[in-house]
């Protein structure tokens, strides 16, 4: 049988074998329906993206006649995407089964280099509801 490759993270995470369902990530302090019962601190996701040539030369021409630079659009996105998903392996990794405070921020290492960093507090929470199912 052959070995598929699969997508890694750039560096070591948990098994992509989720406990943090994305709905259970939020940028409120609290989770409507749930009681946090553990806080288990900071998790994050970092991802680092530069431009190809030719994408600064799509989105060069792109701009010229104005509007959504989309090549842009879809690499932010993608990156975005990625450091979530990063997020959520690290929160996974540690035992929580939700996120809350999320952010993301972004920032220029170099000339065409940026981290894209998705942030928040892992935490263990319970639902109010003793016969909720998730």
């Amino acid at each position: 049988m052959e070995n598929l490759p699969v997508a890694q993270a750039p560096y070591q995470v948990a098994p992509p074998r989720y406990s943090v369902a994305p709905h259970m990530v939020t940028t409120a302090f609290e989770l409507p329906g749930f009681r946090i019962v553990r806080s288990l601190g900071v998790v994050r996701g970092i991802t680092v993206r530069s431009r190809s040539v030719f994408g600064t030369l799509g989105a060069g021409l792109q701009s010229l006649v104005g509007g959504n630079i989309s090549i842009f659009t879809r690499l932010c996105e993608q990156t975005r995407a990625e450091a979530f998903d990063i997020m959520i392996q690290h929160a996974t990794e540690i035992g929580a089964n939700a996120i809350i405070g999320a952010r993301y921020d972004a920032n220029e290492i170099m000339g065409g280099v940026t981290e894209v960093l998705a942030y928040g507090t892992a935490v263990i929470v319970e639902p109010l509801d003793p016969n909720y199912r998730g």
